[in-house]
């Protein structure tokens, strides 16, 4: 999906406009159905360099946190389970630029990176980009306004 700037704009508009929760349990961004990463493999992540997620399959699957992950293949998924919060993304599979913001948005399971052992997924590549100018400050804001709408998550 093309996000121009305007459209980024009124987006991010609309997401401050979202009233601030807090909970015990993340949330997870899973695109409409309780998916966490759109059904991406969030294992095989950590074993790419570059190019678009690897799709898991419902027949590898796995609860956590009150979502559901899918994985590729029966080593991903133990892999996940013996330490899932390394694996899965951060802030709750939503986008990471948004949340250095302070605010929601979707993520696209294409628009990933993996950064000091942690995933991070993007609203968009062009998105993924921008964050990255300034990555290690985007997360470090990012984990702050994490934990202020989550409070003991990270």
């Amino acid at each position: 999906m093309k996000l121009s700037r305007r459209s980024f704009t009124l987006l991010a508009a609309s997401s401050i406009a979202m009233p601030a929760f807090a909970a015990s349990d993340p949330r997870w961004y899973f695109g409409g159905e309780n998916i966490a990463a759109s059904g991406a493999d969030v294992v095989a992540y950590f074993g790419l360099t570059r190019g678009d997620a690897v799709m898991g399959n419902a027949a590898f699957s796995t609860e956590h946190k009150g979502t559901t992950f899918h994985f590729a293949n029966a080593e991903n998924l133990e892999t996940f389970k013996s330490d899932p919060d390394k694996y899965a993304p951060r802030y709750g599979g939503y986008c990471a630029f948004a949340m250095s913001r302070g605010y929601f948005a979707s993520a696209d399971p294409d628009a990933w990176t993996v950064h000091d052992g942690a995933l991070y997924l993007n609203y968009s590549k062009t998105i993924r980009a921008r964050w990255a100018v300034s990555r290690s400050s985007n997360i470090e804001t990012g984990n702050e306004n994490w934990v202020g709408f989550y409070p003991g998550e990270r």
